[in-house]
């Protein structure tokens, strides 16, 4: 019951279906021997589809109440509880890093890269997603709604990412924004807005649509931002 009351949650999603799908596709099908290490990984349900991967999957997160529930999963990935500020991992540890719209929630998320380069050993790929919402000042009473919901502290784009990222030793490999018209955006908004605490679930049949809308809109703009980006060896 625990996994499908897990699958229900995070792969019934109008959004995080194709988005972490996207992100452990970036990973790689097969993982066996390599330290993944999931930022905020709530549960650690995305941590476990890289362990079923054969990964040596790590999820860390605050909210103890999550990981409870987390250890009951069948593939559930080690469980650690703490800070992303401050992960307790030591230096170049880790093979792949993935955080999934996390770090639009921290208070420092600079800071929260800076940690997860750290940790990624050179030549590693650290995977993610972010709040972007490139046309929130369209609808600022739709985007405060869903910044006091979600306690979203800052948005990004690819551009901003891409320089902190550079600062932190690594470079962007490739992006994607998911939730690329207009259309799309609002929707999204309103979901988030407005749809009540189920609203991303029940809008799951919408994903074939936002994905061909995607698909015809071009890749600069977006509700998510999407990328992978690689540890530079060290001395470069």
């Amino acid at each position: 019951m625990p996994d499908v009351v897990a699958f229900a949650g995070h792969q019934i999603h109008v959004c995080r279906y194709r988005e972490a799908g996207t992100l452990l596709r970036w990973l790689g099908t097969d993982l066996r021997g390599q330290v993944v290490l999931d930022v905020a990984g709530g549960d650690g349900y995305w941590a476990g589809q890289a362990r079923r991967r054969g990964a040596h999957a790590v999820s860390i997160d605050l909210a103890r109440h999550k990981m409870l529930r987390g250890r009951r999963l069948r593939n559930a990935p080690a469980l650690l509880e703490g800070d992303a500020l401050r992960l307790p991992l030591r230096d170049a540890s880790v093979d792949k890093v993935m955080s999934i719209c996390a770090i639009e929630h921290f208070d420092d998320g600079p800071a929260a890269l800076r940690e997860m380069a750290r940790v990624l050993r050179p030549g590693g790929d650290l995977v993610m997603s972010a709040d972007c919402l490139s046309r929130r000042g369209e609808w600022p009473a739709l985007f405060e709604a869903h910044r006091r919901r979600y306690h979203v502290q800052r948005t990004y784009t690819h551009q901003t990412l891409t320089a902190l990222l550079g600062e932190c030793g690594l470079d962007v490999q490739e992006y994607r924004y998911q939730f690329r018209a207009r259309a799309a955006e609002r929707g999204y908004l309103t979901l988030s807005a407005r749809g009540g605490r189920f609203g991303f679930n029940a809008a799951a049949p919408l994903i074939p649509l936002v994905s061909l809308s995607d698909a015809r809109t071009p890749n600069d703009r977006g509700s998510i931002v999407l990328l992978r980006a690689r540890r530079r060896a060290d001395g470069e």
